[in-house]
């Protein structure tokens, strides 16, 4: 367990860290590896399964940032983000079942995110896949600028 926790507080850190524009070539890829492929339960809020808002509840709850579990919840936190000036860290919603909000992840960088999907567990995913792209919604920022700053400036 206390692995677990080192392993989840390096990946935070790191997952809020953007060297470049290039995110994806930092060590986070290292890190959220280790989160991918955990599965996916309903209603689901520990490393044992997420679903969706789950894992981002999960994973803002470990730098101190409550949020609540639904997505569209979830869309109603932070300030609004426009696509093109999305950094890492912010929230990213789409409509999956054609009722409104109904899925999130955490924006990673170079057009990836990374989220807690139905039938594969928690996976990255790039925004302008056909299928995300056509159900994205919005996006919302829920870090703030000194903390973000601070995050920042630790994984340097």
């Amino acid at each position: 367990m206390k692995k677990a926790a080192i392993v989840i507080t390096t990946m935070v850190v790191l997952l809020f860290a953007q060297i470049g524009t290039a995110f994806a070539d930092t060590n986070l890829d290292k890190t959220v590896n280790a989160l991918i492929g955990t599965k996916y339960k309903t209603a689901g809020t520990t490393t044992s399964g997420f679903d969706c808002s789950g894992f981002t509840m999960y994973i803002f709850n470990q730098i101190g940032i409550e949020l609540p579990h639904q997505s569209k919840s979830q869309a109603q936190e932070g300030s609004w983000v426009d696509k093109n000036d999305l950094r890492p860290g912010d929230l990213v919603f789409f409509n999956t079942d054609g009722k409104g909000i109904s899925h999130v992840g955490i924006y990673l960088g170079n057009d990836e995110f990374i989220h807690s999907a139905t039938g594969d567990g928690v996976i990255k995913n790039k925004l302008s896949e056909k299928y995300y792209k056509t159900r994205y919604v919005s996006a919302r920022r829920v870090i703030g600028d000194d903390l973000y700053t601070q995050l920042t400036e630790e994984a340097k």
